[in-house]
């Protein structure tokens, strides 16, 4: 019976994601089809449905299934977890099997996944959404398996123009004539819901002649892969089709990825290796953040009067100390966050890194910030190695030492663990890795990067004193094409490292005022546009921009239609010109978006919130003004 409400379950545990905030367009900019994500909490997937299974991919990272009454949804276990090649997961079903709602599908293992570098969110999409109309999603932000997840109502369907063999035969070519032709593919491949090239010259793509073909759902750039989302079902054979008619060799995506990968010069590669380890910390960062602004709203002057709120109820003084305490945690065991999650990127035990982040600020050593004028006094301590005088300090905030030697430590350990018996790795391995590490990081890592990292902050510090309004001109101009690109990640490193060596940052200021401006521009298409599906995108999308998301308002709106992201940009620059002329001060860094007022340092509040204002004001008009005219296309 398809008349009524048909209820879809939760496939797994976890916390539900809205599926604009995914990051990958695939998913956040609907190209499969509509849905929600989960971040699971486990590693079971069980059936949503009774059904049946209709696609198993070989790797066993997706798996495609049809409920008794025809809904068809795709589960897709994390991101980009193509790659793995099946390692990780196991299926306890096959391809048409008959399944009962409950029946465990799938299982993966999380902690593997993780310590790749993988990100578990997981997307459930209705792929036949031109007969299947959500209705409704679950209120709820975290889910059990098998609670609601959403309910669906029947539609009459439109009749695909694309089913056929020979229309995908067709479809196929005209894929390959508009990516610039056999002659520039180097390989190809295709996993469950996307074509991958690694192609000669990006600059031969036809954009357009892809948007306009049926079968194509969305086309775009990363990592050096040019990805076609064509869908579950009909993407492999289109891929079929294209190697049948070009003779292009079938390749894996191993093979795919190691191609893209040479496409990336060593400054992609570099930034690609600072957002692989800084991301999974964000959070813990983020976090301190915003207790360090709920501090300063008690502890500091001039917000609701002359006096601060802990001087004026002295009752408040031990909860706002405390609540110093609980911010400041993250920042000063920074090199122990950083040291765990590099660690896990260069392939190392994650444990030995946290004990080398935490060698770096034992309390026995001379504090970071104590450094200048223990400097300037004559007072550094120092060890005597055998005639070799070496200062006896710590990294507090800093972010290049523990990097280095995060990998130093990463390829010692590595190297011995190939070497040494099994038997005795316990009694070697780590306590020779450290001992080596610690050494080579107090005697020249430590000097060498500390030195490195104060030019870097002097520098940036003597440029914005003696040209704010150009650095916040520009800076404001580039932070959002810089997320495009990913490069963005780089300079949270640069934030930490203003605040390990000066207490407070005057970039990321700017990088929540941009944030705000895109989801104005975002707000903006939502009044002009008529189109229903691009006034929730817009409304959603921007909505989550405000509150520091940017990446679903950035691809999902403002990039499509360039005008509202470059409207963003214009009031941005402006706005970043004039704070950065405020000298506005950042003393942490919190949710990039409305909320990041709290971490803005409180005298700074005024000269922000106009800040704020302009970047409202300027996108959201000419966003809007342009739109209007050209509404019919909206």
């Amino acid at each position: 019976m398809k008349n009524g409400k048909h209820v879809i379950h939760a496939p797994l545990n976890g916390r539900i994601l809205q599926l604009e905030k995914v990051p990958d367009p695939t998913f956040a900019q609907k190209m499969m089809g509509d849905g929600l994500a989960i971040k699971p909490t486990n590693g079971e997937v069980i059936a949503p449905f009774s059904g049946k299974v209709v696609q198993l991919f070989p790797t066993k990272h997706a798996i495609g299934l049809q409920s008794d009454d025809g809904i068809e949804i795709l589960i897709h276990i994390g991101l980009e977890t193509v790659s793995l090649d099946g390692d990780g997961f196991n299926a306890f079903v096959k391809q048409g099997d008959r399944i009962e709602k409950g029946d465990t599908l799938l299982t993966f293992d999380m902690d593997l996944l993780e310590k790749k570098g993988f990100q578990l969110v997981t997307p459930i999409i209705i792929t036949n959404g031109d007969e299947w109309h959500i209705a409704s999603f679950t209120a709820n932000t975290a889910i059990q398996a098998g609670d609601e997840l959403m309910t669906l109502v029947h539609q009459a369907r439109q009749e695909s123009q694309t089913s056929s063999t020979g229309e995908l035969a067709k479809e196929a070519k005209k894929i390959v004539d508009a990516i610039g032709g056999v002659n520039n593919i180097q390989v190809a491949t295709h996993c469950v819901t996307r074509l991958r090239f690694a192609l000669k010259d990006e600059k031969k793509i036809d954009k357009q002649a892809l948007d306009n073909m049926d079968v194509v759902k969305g086309a775009f750039s990363t990592n050096g892969q040019f990805q076609v989302v064509i869908g579950q079902g009909t993407v492999d054979k289109v891929y079929h089709e294209m190697v049948e008619q070009t003779g292009i060799q079938e390749a894996s995506k191993e093979e795919v990825k190691a191609v893209s990968g040479q496409k990336q010069n060593a400054l992609q590669r570099a930034i690609k290796v600072l957002a692989d380890i800084f991301i999974p910390i964000l959070p813990a960062i983020v976090t301190a953040g915003l207790l360090m602004g709920i501090n300063n709203i008690l502890a500091n002057s001039g917000i609701f009067a002359e006096q601060a709120v802990t001087e004026l109820y002295p009752q408040w003084a031990g909860i706002a100390d405390m609540i110093n305490i609980i911010a400041n945690t993250a920042l000063t065991f920074l090199p122990a966050l950083i040291g765990w999650s590099a660690m896990k990127r260069f392939g190392g035990s994650e444990l030995l890194g946290v004990v080398l982040g935490l060698i770096l600020v034992h309390p026995a050593l001379l504090n970071a910030w104590e450094y200048g004028s223990a400097l300037k006094e004559g007072t550094v301590p120092t060890w005597d190695l055998f005639g070799l005088e070496v200062n006896k300090i710590g990294y507090q905030g800093q972010v290049l030492p523990v990097l280095f030697a995060s990998w130093v430590l990463a390829k010692i350990e590595i190297f011995l663990r190939k070497r040494v018996w099994d038997s005795i790795q316990l009694l070697v391995v780590a306590p020779v890795a450290l001992l080596v590490t610690g050494f080579l990081t107090f005697i020249i890592i430590g000097p060498i990067t500390f030195t490195i990292g104060n030019w870097i902050t002097d520098g940036l510090v003597e440029l914005f004193d003696h040209y704010a309004v150009i650095g916040g001109l520009v800076y404001g101009a580039l932070y959002a094409p810089m997320v495009i690109t990913g490069m963005h990640h780089t300079f949270l490193a640069v934030d930490l490292q203003l605040i390990g060596s000066t207490g407070s940052t005057f970039l990321w200021p700017i990088l929540a005022l941009s944030n705000i401006a895109q989801g104005a521009a975002a707000f903006a298409m939502m009044l002009a546009a008529k189109d229903e599906k691009l006034k929730g995108l817009a409304g959603t999308s921007g909505f989550s921009a405000w509150l520091g998301i940017t990446e679903p308002a950035m691809f999902g709106v403002n990039l499509r239609f360039k005008y509202p992201f470059i409207a963003a940009i214009i009031g941005s620059s402006i706005a970043g010109a004039f704070i950065t002329m405020q000298k506005v001060l950042a003393s942490s860094i919190g949710v990039g978006g409305v909320p990041g007022i709290f971490s803005i340092v409180p005298g700074n509040w005024t000269a922000f919130g106009i800040g704020i204002g302009i970047v409202i004001i300027i996108p959201f008009t000419i966003t809007y003004m342009l739109a209007l005219r050209k509404r019919n296309n909206l």
